[in-house]
């Protein structure tokens, strides 16, 4: 077996077995953090209990929200010129990690002064919020992450911003031990972020690297703002209807249902790692094949998407019919109406791949002012839809909403413009299950033989 596995390997391509590889590192941290996710952040959950998790989720929901304006929707895009300038990363590095400081600022204080407007009188939640948003301004140094994603070198912060995770979890324990008040779990959520800010320093520093040699360009900034602009307003839309539901329970129905559907999503997002470790580590590899040769450049799109269809499948079927099981063994009975909840969410979790690969797709495309208009498209539909369906179902209806804005924004809005049907009928292709299972068959005998 061990041999039969080795032969495969060879004929794999060495940037196949880069992209293998990488993505393996990427899996090993978010199983890292998947497992203590379950082991201490279900502990919280039950210590806090559903009325004071509510509140902090309510609290982490909103931050997040602000939060996604001032990471500047530079991802993609620092990764993409890095890969395409490889010789001006400093200057690309230092441009993103001053524009993410600046915005950083700015986001504190528009968040703290948001929240004492929407809940005037619950100092508790304003203090959560401006703990959290302050913890979040460390998140300008995850630049660095970017040059090592954009050289496929992920092991190097899995390595490093785990240590953070880990003395966070730790003091997670210590708290729930000493029966600490809420807000001590608000600084640690701050601390692990700081933590983790750390690390990816250290880890650039050991590789040779330093922040010092970093610089600011205001011809820079202003392109990678002209290619950005769209996703800063895309990424605010998307975190918008992924977490106006819990914003919508608690101002509609109470702390207590926000707890609950938290604890269920927080079931329904554990996977999520799959395809963004994936979608991260053939990302550089899809723009190097647009450059070949389109019909490498789709084929690689086509192969990523079967991929994440598959995977959806086997999650959604697997968590639906232990919906019930799954939340009492985690949570216990408190959160038992959690079960209905993840059985529709779950499904979620197929746009939500579907949408990272149209995420690459659009931005390889240079047609990320469409991506707004699809994810524009799902939160106006998940507010509404929330509006009306949490009033009767609470947070059933929250789920239900979710689902289908998520369908909206990541598939059913790339049949609107010509430009955008090719990757609407990958993603068809992808979905349907007939043709998906041909086409895997296809992959493995090729890779087999």
């Amino acid at each position: 077996m061990l041999k039969k596995i080795e032969r495969i390997t060879h004929k794999l391509s060495p940037n196949l077995q880069k992209i293998i590889g990488n993505t393996g590192w990427l899996l090993a941290d978010r199983v890292l953090r998947m497992g203590t996710g379950l082991l201490v952040g279900v502990w919280v959950a039950r210590y806090l209990g559903p009325k004071n998790y509510g509140i902090f989720n309510y609290a982490i929901a909103f931050t997040t929200i602000f939060n996604t304006v001032a990471n500047l929707g530079l991802d993609r895009i620092v990764i993409r010129n890095i890969v395409r300038q490889p010789n001006n990363k400093d200057e690309i590095l230092g441009t993103a990690f001053f524009m993410k400081v600046l915005a950083q600022i700015v986001i504190i204080v528009v968040s703290v002064t948001a929240i004492i407007i929407i809940r005037p009188r619950e100092n508790l939640i304003h203090q959560l919020v401006g703990i959290i948003t302050v913890g979040m301004f460390f998140e300008s140094y995850y630049v660095i992450d970017f040059w090592f994603q954009s050289q496929v070198q992920s092991k190097y912060t899995v390595w490093f911003k785990n240590i953070g995770l880990v003395l966070a979890s730790c003091l997670r324990v210590v708290l729930i031990q000493i029966q600490a008040p809420l807000l001590f779990f608000a600084w640690v959520y701050s601390a692990e972020t700081a933590l983790s800010a750390l690390g990816l320093v250290v880890a650039y520093r050991i590789k040779g690297y330093f922040i010092q040699a970093w610089n600011f360009s205001s011809k820079c900034a202003i392109e990678l703002l002209k290619d950005s602009w769209t996703l800063i307003l895309t990424s605010f839309v998307i975190m918008i209807y992924m977490r106006t539901d819990q914003l919508m329970l608690g101002q509609m129905i109470g702390d207590k249902a926000v707890g609950i559907y938290s604890a269920a999503i927080k079931i329904s997002e554990l996977w999520y790692f799959i395809p963004t470790a994936i979608t991260s580590s053939v990302f550089p590899s899809i723009l190097k094949a647009k450059q070949e040769s389109q019909h490498l450049y789709h084929q690689q799109i086509q192969k990523v998407l079967d991929l994440l269809a598959t995977v959806s499948f086997i999650v959604g079927i697997t968590f639906s019919l232990l919906s019930y099981q799954i939340v009492n063994l985690m949570y216990g009975q408190e959160y038992v109406e959690a079960g209905t909840i993840l059985i529709i969410h779950i499904w979620t979790g197929l746009f939500v791949s579907l949408g990272l690969v149209c995420g690459l797709w659009t931005t390889a495309e240079n047609l990320m002012q469409f991506t707004f208009i699809a994810t524009a498209n799902g939160a106006v539909i998940n507010i509404i839809l929330n509006y009306f369906l949490i009033k009767r179902y609470g947070g059933t209806g929250a789920a239900i909403s979710s689902l289908i804005a998520q369908c909206v924004a990541s598939y059913i809005s790339y049949i609107l413009l010509p430009k955008t049907r090719k990757i609407f009928t990958m993603q068809t292709k992808a979905i349907l299950l007939p043709s998906l299972l041909n086409r895997l068959f296809q992959y493995v005998k090729t890779v087999i033989r």
